[in-house]
Order: structure tokens, then sequence, then C-alpha cells
């Protein structure tokens, strides 16, 4: 009886300091409980908007590959995060993970950090196997980029939803993605989920032009949407830049984005 005690005492000792772990990242090194573990390189993609990850370890080889998931739907319930493919190169394991959108740098070495599949500069295959079964997604793939059909003639109307209708019919939808450097970025999407583009612009209600990534054409480019009236408040209760989203929105329906 006293030896159970002591087991029970010990397993359970153990599974606290397993999940008391303090996970830091600082300068793309990956520590755990003030001990370095890995190494994290970043990759930018598409002019920046997006990136790619690399796990390597400290004496310099690559263990995990992490890339933006391109080939699969949007999850059009959740806009605080986007899927990326890992690629577990000592174990040869792929899985699907969901990162933060506006931390995905942090998230990936938080996940790391906390997954324990980090032993003496390589990766443990069970370990590894244990996170793809209990933090991996599956998530949809993506269909064609198919236009819904509706009468083009009706006027374009953004519901407080953020969905987007013309016609009656849903044509897309777009999330904030948030501010950084007074630059504001969106996501628009297809009522399917799959990508249309990212948007961002400077000025608020009173921008005079957009930067606008296309996922289908993968391309960026710079279009004007000069605005003559100075808007000095807005009082939408879809979004502060409200006006602006209006005039993007209609470019992009006009080019057959939408």
């Amino acid at each position: 009886m006293f030896r159970k005690l002591i087991a029970a005492i010990a397993a359970c000792t153990i599974s606290l300091s397993i999940h008391a772990q303090k996970v830091d990242y600082k300068n793309n090194l990956i520590s755990v409980n003030q001990k370095p573990v890995a190494k994290v390189t970043v990759e930018k993609q598409n002019f920046g908007l997006t990136k790619n990850f690399n796990l390597l370890s400290l004496d310099g080889q690559k263990l995990i590959i992490a890339v933006l998931d391109t080939e699969s739907a949007s999850d059009a319930s959740d806009n605080t995060s986007m899927y990326y493919r890992f690629t577990f190169v000592p174990t040869n394991k792929v899985g699907t993970f969901k990162l933060s959108t506006l931390g995905a740098e942090k998230a990936f070495a938080n996940l790391i950090g906390k997954s324990n599949i980090i032993e003496n500069n390589s990766l443990v295959a069970d370990k590894v196997n244990e996170l793809i079964a209990s933090k991996g997604v599956t998530p949809k793939l993506a269909v064609s980029y198919t236009l819904v059909s509706r009468n083009r003639n009706w006027p374009i109307e953004i519901k407080d939803t953020r969905k987007i209708e013309q016609g009656g019919e849903e044509i897309g939808f777009f999330q904030n993605m948030g501010q950084r450097n007074g630059i504001d970025t969106y996501q628009y999407f297809l009522p399917t989920g799959v990508a249309v583009g990212t948007v961002s612009f400077a000025g608020g209600e009173n921008a005079q032009n957009f930067e606008f990534f296309s996922h289908k054409d993968n391309r960026k480019i710079n279009i004007a949407i000069p605005q003559k009236e100075q808007i000095k408040f807005s009082a939408s209760t879809v979004d502060p830049n409200f006006q602006t989203l209006k005039r993007i929105t209609a470019w992009l329906v006009e080019k057959n984005y939408l």
C-alpha cells in the first residue's frame, strides 16, 4: 500500500512538472524552464504577408518545416488562426496545426516548447505522434475558386456579421486581421471559406489607396480608391473602416474577385 502511495505521488509530481513548464521565446531561441532547446528561422512569403518557419536543433539540424497551408479552406468560424502544415523531418511525419494569425511565430514556438518532442537535438517519435493526435487538425480541402451566381445589378451590402451580399445572395465575407504601425489589414473570403486575398491600407476611413495580395493570382498590386470627403468619425457598428471597406469591396466585385 505504501509503495502504491509513493508511486502515485511520484506520478502526480511528474505530471505537475510537465504542465508547469515555462516556455520562453527570444531572439529566435526556444527555451523551456530557462534551458535552450531549439532555434527558429523565419521565411517571409507573399511579399512579407505570410511567414513559414523552420525548427532547428541547437547544433543546426532541421527538425520541422512549418508552411502555411494554402490547399485547405479557411475556417469561416475562426478569424484568429491559420492552418500550417508541419513536416517532422527526422520522423518523416506530417501534421496540420492552427497557429495564431497575429502571432504565428510565437505560437509556433510555444506549441513546440510545450510539446516535449525535442530530446538530444532531435525529435522523439512517440511524442511527435502524440502531438499530431492531440493538437493536429484535419481541415477541409479548398474548393475551386467559383464566384456565387447572382444578379449583379443589385447593390452590394455589407452586413453586421461582415458577410457581403448582392441580390439576396451571400458572395463572401471579410475578417479584420488587426492594425500594425498604422496599417489596417483585412482578409476576404468566398462563402465556402476559400481565401480571396489580403488588403491593407493606411488612413482608416480616409484611405486613398490600398494594397491587395491576390491568393488566386499570387500577386500584389496597389489600387487607388480616391475619396474627396473627409470622414472625421465613423458611426458604423460593422467596422471602424466601414466606408473604406465598402469601396474596396466594390472594386473586388468589379474585378471578379468576389
